[in-house]
């Protein structure tokens, strides 16, 4: 008798210096999945961060276009306006000097040809450097265009990534919540 009852204590005693390991080891076994359900969390913040930034950034670069292109075809108006206006000057200017170049008079005829030609030279330089005016205007133009498209197709592809990170995180959070023990109708009477 004497022998069962020391085996009684004996697996009494087992059985109270183990339990506290077993309830540790469970504690632990939670702590562990709390932390990876954390990082989980962490990870899905940091993807909408990144997509809200990626939708700021092709929201500047909408921006950005949209700018170019007005510059752009303001600029060409001015240019446009500027060519009109050399244009109509090159023929009043000529008019007097062609008739002069016709003229009996030697002199007078020789130094009329001059003017035209110098007349030529100064319109073929105002105009060239109004077509530069206009390549640069058409090239900031498509580069404003360029931009826009990309803006564009950059924001619906991030706005869609961030439906989806978001709806992640929110699972994630959920997740967390119900393994920490955190109350969910709590949690959401706060964020209204």
């Amino acid at each position: 008798m004497s022998n069962l009852m020391n085996y009684r204590i004996l697996a009494l005693l087992s059985f109270l210096l183990l339990a506290p390991r077993l309830m540790q080891a469970q504690t632990d076994k939670k702590a562990i999945e709390l932390k990876k359900l954390e990082t989980g969390v962490a990870t899905a913040k940091a993807k909408v961060a990144l997509n809200e930034r990626q939708l700021t950034n092709s929201d500047s670069l909408i921006t950005l276009g949209t700018k170019q292109i007005a510059e752009s075809k303001t600029e060409t108006k001015a240019i446009e306006a500027e060519r009109k206006k050399l244009d109509k000057d090159n023929v009043t200017q000529k008019k007097p000097l062609t008739k002069l170049s016709t003229s009996k008079d030697k002199e007078e005829s020789t130094q009329a040809r001059a003017d035209l030609k110098a007349l030529d030279v100064k319109y073929k330089l105002d105009s060239k450097a109004l077509g530069i005016r206009l390549k640069d205007a058409t090239k900031k133009l498509t580069t404003g265009n360029a931009n826009l498209t990309r803006g564009k197709a950059t924001k619906k592809s991030a706005h869609d990534a961030l439906k989806i990170s978001q709806t992640a995180l929110d699972a994630a959070q959920a997740k967390y919540d119900a393994a920490s023990g955190v109350n969910a109708t709590a949690k959401g009477k706060k964020k209204k």
